[in-house]
């Protein structure tokens, strides 16, 4: 840019590089790792971003490098214009004084002379010039005769140096110049050297008169390469030593963050084996500082955990082996009461009737308690662990199918109408047969005790990876705080009901352990005023893992209403087919498809839509 004592000229030369012709490809190795690089540097992004998220330590050390490396990068940024600012200024300052005192002093030569020749005359320029180059320590002067002025022959020729010639001093600096003759005017430009390089540079203008030849602009230009050399100079000592701040703040914050991290990372890798059953392990405590009393206080709360978890261990040991051994114990004894109510409820018509309704009263709690302590054991086995399933591969289907027919007759007592639909469900699976009979059994069982009367819908169907099982009524349902401990030993959602069909209140516990021993589950949903529906889903292999039910849950029907069904002879599980399969579907509204004489039930092929899975 181009600048003038009282105006900015706007004039700057700069030069610019033209790439070379492309350079031709490497051999065919070079390529290939070429590739390789290209291909792992495209991971890149997403390792950094992985190892962001995951490092603490990473993530500290790249923040304090980043804010570290701005903090250099704007003070460095500013240091270096304000020190080239302060080397031009002062260097302006330089030349301007000398070029001042070197006009002047050439003045006073030319003002001495009474040359009158035109031989004279020039050679008083000569000696005027030679004055500047000495005044001003520079060999880079021009002189030209002011226009606007009368020829005469004394005006000696004008002059200039050879990196001064062109378009260097700009025409605004010499009309600058020309307007006030008595004031010194400069630009900054650019000068180029004989070997064709560039450097910065000033010109500074002024005028004198010589005798009997006029007024003169006199313009000397001083080369600026100094200056520039002394900046660079500054520039790379202020990279190199910001480049060094950056390493040391980099290797300092890792080491510091290390100090902090390490202490951190064993406290969470220890959490992590406690949490996983590891009730032994615990932190180093080193020192007195914070990392120290953390250690300490974690330690504490691992001592207290295992203290608390060890007594919780033995007094479920306690329980465990009091359920078993009570429940062994009582079975000699009741073994005697059952025999003895059996033979006096045989006895019963020859009794009174109050003795004989105490004989029939006898042997229904016998059998209760016998149905008790069969659960009380089950229980207790798969609370020490020691359950062991019997797998064979068999339909789920067919296991569906018996454990209906048996609850048939409860059903009809209590005048629900039960239904199997067997959409699908049909191939083998590897289950344990009587642990599934019982869930079915107590799965229906539940629905009959609370269906109010109204239908009950079993259903079975599978995908590629899981079987299920639903079993809907619409009965009275139930709050959402009563579904959370539907499956707790021993509780009753209306503790005032009565039992119609007995039971033991462990039945949908023990139905939630043989389902989840099974690698599957047992889930429910409940709505007061809408009915019940539990779902069991279970793999197809065992041991492998399923993602979706096959059965919707919520069901379909939830937002309808009771299916009714036909008093079509068949009614229910149909007897005539082949497997025994039955469907008689609900829709979305609720309603159920009925049955025609002669054509009451489907058959198992007309739902087979599976076999290939």
């Amino acid at each position: 840019m181009s600048q003038t004592g009282r105006a900015q000229t706007g004039q700057a030369r700069t030069g610019s590089a033209q790439p070379g012709p492309a350079q031709p490809g490497p051999a065919r190795t070079g390529t290939e790792r070429a590739a390789t690089f290209f291909r792992a540097w495209r991971t890149w992004p997403t390792s950094i971003v992985a190892t962001w998220r995951r490092s603490l330590q990473f993530r500290t050390v790249a923040i304090t490098f980043v804010l570290a490396f701005l903090a250099v990068l704007v003070t460095s940024m500013y240091m270096s214009f304000s020190i080239g600012n302060d080397l031009f200024q002062s260097r302006l300052n330089q030349v301007l004084a000398e070029s001042n005192r070197a006009v002047a002093s050439a003045q006073r030569i030319l003002d001495s002379s009474n040359a009158e020749d035109k031989a004279a005359v020039q050679d008083l320029m000569i000696s005027a010039r030679t004055e500047i180059a000495q005044a001003s320590s520079s060999q880079l002067i021009a002189g030209y005769r002011a226009p606007g002025q009368e020829s005469t022959p004394l005006a000696p020729q004008d002059f200039e140096a050879a990196r001064l010639g062109g378009d260097v001093i700009s025409e605004q600096l010499r009309e600058s110049v020309r307007s006030s003759a008595t004031d010194q005017w400069w630009q900054s430009t650019t000068l180029t050297g004989d070997d064709g390089s560039q450097s910065a540079g000033i010109i500074v203008g002024s005028e004198v008169t010589v005798p009997g030849a006029g007024r003169y602009e006199i313009y000397i230009g001083y080369d600026l390469a100094d200056s520039e050399q002394t900046l660079l100079f500054v520039q790379r000592t202020l990279f190199l030593g910001g480049l060094a701040l950056m390493l040391l703040v980099g290797a300092v914050a890792w080491v510091v963050v290390r100090l902090v991290v390490t202490p951190i990372r064993v406290a969470a890798d220890t959490s992590e084996r406690l949490a996983s059953g590891d009730l032994a392990v615990r932190i180093p405590e080193r020192g007195e500082d914070e990392l120290a009393t953390l250690a300490r206080s974690f330690n504490g709360m691992a001592d207290s955990l295992q203290a608390q978890i060890k007594k919780l261990a033995d007094l479920s040991m306690v329980q465990q082996r009091f359920v078993s051994d009570v429940s062994h114990e009582l079975r000699t004894p009741l073994t005697t009461i059952r025999l003895a109510g059996d033979v006096l409820f045989d006895q019963r018509d020859d009794f009174p009737p109050a003795t004989a309704r105490t004989a029939e009263l006898l042997h229904t709690q016998t059998q209760r308690f016998e149905l008790l302590l069969s659960d009380l054991l089950e229980i207790s086995r798969y609370d020490a662990g020691s359950v062991e399933l019997e797998t064979e591969s068999v339909s789920l289907v067919h296991l569906a199918e018996d454990s209906v027919e048996e609850m048939r007759s409860l059903a009809e007592s209590k005048g629900s109408d039960l239904r199997l639909v067997a959409p699908g469900g049909y191939s083998e699976v590897e289950v344990d047969p009587r642990r599934i009979r019982r869930i079915v059994r107590n799965l229906v069982g539940n629905a009959v005790e609370h269906g109010e009367g109204r239908p009950i819908v079993v259903t079975v169907d599978s995908n590629e990876r899981a079987v299920a099982l639903s079993v809907r009524d619409y009965g009275l349902g139930m709050t959402q705080a009563d579904a959370l401990r539907v499956f707790d030993r021993f509780w009753r959602a209306d503790p005032s009901r009565k039992r119609t069909i007995g039971g033991t209140g462990l039945g949908l516990a023990i139905s939630l352990e043989d389902a989840q021993s099974h690698g599957g589950a047992l889930e429910l949903w409940s709505e007061e005023g809408r009915g019940t529906c539990f779902r069991l889903t279970l793999p197809r292999r065992f041991g492998h893992a399923y993602s979706v039910s096959p059965l919707p849950l919520p069901p379909e029907d939830a937002e309808g209403t009771a299916p009714t069904f036909a008093d079509a002879p068949g009614a229910g599980v149909s007897s005539d087919a082949a497997a025994g399969s039955v469907a008689a579907s609900t829709s979305g509204s609720g309603a159920a498809a009925r049955t025609s004489p002669g054509h009451d039930l489907p058959s198992e092929a007309d739902y087979r839509r599976e076999n290939t899975l």
